[in-house]
């Protein structure tokens, strides 16, 4: 059986301001990969798996929004993980139905917003990632990476 290991790295966009004013905006972000394992060609069902993005905001920050950028892929849908020039079709989605496309906010992608975050906490969001099953590709590593972004 052929399998292929496959792995989305989140890059990390530091979204920190600092100012001298005492009540300036800050916020932090970070993020953990989607780690997809092992693609087996023959298998009929989806390949899923979880990461995570963490932002850490301070009481003058507000109106939030955290967008994944696409990565190598032209669209948001399907994004596309490479090794050399074979493409493997994947997704990154804001819930576990995998009904929201975690985007930019454009194309039919959503973002994460929030007008208040909670003062300097720490906040896991879960970033749910799929690979379409039936995909006929050779065995390897297959890679993409994803920015994660916050404005505030």
């Amino acid at each position: 059986m052929s399998t292929k290991r496959l792995l989305i790295m989140f890059a990390l966009l530091v979204g920190t301001l600092y100012a001298s004013d005492a009540h300036a905006q800050a916020c932090t972000i970070s993020a953990t990969s989607v780690n997809f394992g092992s693609y087996n060609v023959f298998n009929g069902s989806d390949v899923d798996s979880t990461g995570t993005v963490t932002y850490r905001c301070n009481g003058s920050a507000h109106n939030i929004t955290i967008g994944l950028t696409q990565g190598a892929s032209a669209t948001f849908n399907p994004r596309q993980m490479q090794k050399g020039g074979e493409v493997l079709t994947y997704n990154l989605f804001r819930d576990a139905s995998k009904s929201s496309i975690w985007g930019d906010g454009t194309g039919g992608t959503s973002q994460y917003q929030i007008g208040n975050p909670p003062n300097n906490t720490n906040v896991n969001l879960t970033v749910y990632g799929s690979v379409p099953a039936g995909q006929d590709v050779s065995a390897g590593s297959f890679a993409d990476t994803v920015t994660a972004v916050i404005n505030f």
